[in-house]
């Protein structure tokens, strides 16, 4: 599971499909439930990239 920002989608997909050899499944974020960083910068997480 990868928490990203909007700028960081693309790379996090990358990311996850070779670790994992898969599509990920992508869910968004709702900014006032949940605070969580971008793990590629310091930006909000918008997404988490996962199964």
């Amino acid at each position: 599971m990868i928490m990203c920002c909007e700028e960081h989608m693309e790379l996090a997909i990358d990311v996850y499909v070779d670790n994992h050899e898969k599509a990920p499944e992508i869910y968004s974020l709702s900014v006032d439930k949940y605070d969580g960083i971008c793990e590629y910068c310091s930006r909000q997480a918008a997404y988490i990239v996962g199964n």
